[in-house]
């Protein structure tokens, strides 16, 4: 089907409803990945890890059952890479940053819009964070490049020689088999007694599917944090633009696809200007504010929250700055990873997965060093 649409314009309409969908989902269930992997290793809570490895398995078999019905334009999705040394030590990085943050980028976002000032703070440090990347670029991109696991390989199907399906079906059969063990047992419902909570389950499945028609939509999974780029380099360029003009990574322009539903050829990357990525990103991030604030709004629960230790300030800006930096280095973010590129099985989102493990315990035992959190006591 070509749709005869500006696809800029489409693709806005599309991720603004799909913003507004995940924000309002993730506010009404509290679903932020920093909180779910700082309560596994702090106070050993599985029910938020259960409810996201129910998403990444939907994620899995709706991407694949699309992929099956002809509806994805590429696969794998634009902005996926063979696997390298940089996706470890970025998604460590990451890890660390979310932890100390308080939220992943995402979780920054809807946080953000039911009013915390903390969270508004990570975001400051996402976008520094994204802009200071720009100052080793070449660098880090030449590391990378050199430490490629599996030249032109992507997916662990490719790296086999094989249909996708059938590592699909490898993971999806026992990954089944233990969430209804899980449900059975009760260990997938969160006990709670606030007004309007969504349990993580439902929240899981609700975000798979929004994951899904964003694939099918919009031809790739949820993705935020090249924005936060373009919004450091429009002020770098306002600021510095000397210095700007001489920066290699404002002048990538790493997506370039076709857009199954148009048929048009779209092209973005970091540069502070309109493209696809914007097209893309700025609606989808402004829904997931604006659907956060509404949940808010109807529970009577939306206003500001600052009152929190200057501490957290600090970490929440040195976390959102790491954040940042990592969502470049490794390359892209959790959300992008985690339920884009690892129900596919993306070899690279399996590497940024590890990284972030290892980096959101280290992140874990920051918060007992710095706020004294851990078991009986709160963070």
């Amino acid at each position: 089907m070509i749709l005869t649409l500006d696809p800029h314009i489409f693709i806005g309409g599309v991720s603004l409803v799909l913003g507004l969908a995940a924000g309002f989902v993730m506010h009404r269930s509290d679903f932020c990945m920093a909180g779910m992997f700082r309560d596994l290793f702090l106070f050993k809570r599985t029910v938020m890890i259960k409810s996201f490895a129910l998403l990444v398995l939907c994620s899995m078999l709706l991407f694949e059952a699309a992929r099956q019905a002809g509806l994805l334009s590429v696969y794998p999705f634009p902005l996926l890479y063979p696997p390298t040394a940089a996706n470890l030590m970025g998604g460590l990085l990451f890890g660390i940053g979310m932890v100390s943050a308080g939220g992943c980028v995402v979780g920054t976002l809807y946080k953000m819009g039911a009013g915390s000032v903390l969270s508004l703070t990570a975001f400051a440090g996402l976008v520094f964070g994204s802009g200071l990347y720009a100052e080793f670029h070449p660098a880090w991109a030449a590391f990378a490049k050199s430490t490629v696991l599996a030249p032109d390989k992507i997916t662990i199907a490719q790296m086999l020689h094989v249909d996708p399906l059938l590592p699909v079906l490898a993971v999806a059969i026992p990954g089944t088999l233990l969430l209804l063990l899980w449900h059975r047992r009760g260990e997938l419902v969160r006990p709670a007694f606030a007004a309007g909570y969504l349990q993580p389950a439902k929240a899981a499945l609700a975000l798979s599917l929004i994951g899904a028609f964003s694939y099918v939509l919009v031809g790739m999974p949820l993705g935020v944090t090249t924005t936060f780029t373009k919004i450091a380099g429009f002020i770098e360029s306002v600021l510095f633009p000397a210095h700007f003009d001489g920066l290699a990574a404002f002048k990538a322009v790493p997506l370039n696809y076709t857009h199954n539903l148009t048929g048009i050829v779209l092209t973005g990357g970091g540069a502070p200007r309109f493209d696809a990525q914007a097209a893309f990103q700025v609606p989808l991030i402004t829904g997931i504010i604006a659907g956060s604030a509404i949940s808010a709004a109807l529970l009577g629960e939306l206003k500001f929250y600052y009152k929190v230790p200057a501490r957290q300030y600090v970490l929440a800006a040195a976390g959102g700055t790491l954040m940042g930096l990592a969502s470049r280095m490794a390359p892209s973010c959790n959300v992008w990873h985690l339920l884009g590129g690892l129900p596919i099985l993306s070899a690279s989102s399996m590497l940024f997965f590890l990284g972030m493990l290892g980096g959101a315990w280290i992140g874990g035992m920051l918060l007992i060093k710095v706020l004294g959190a851990g078991p009986g006591r709160t963070v």
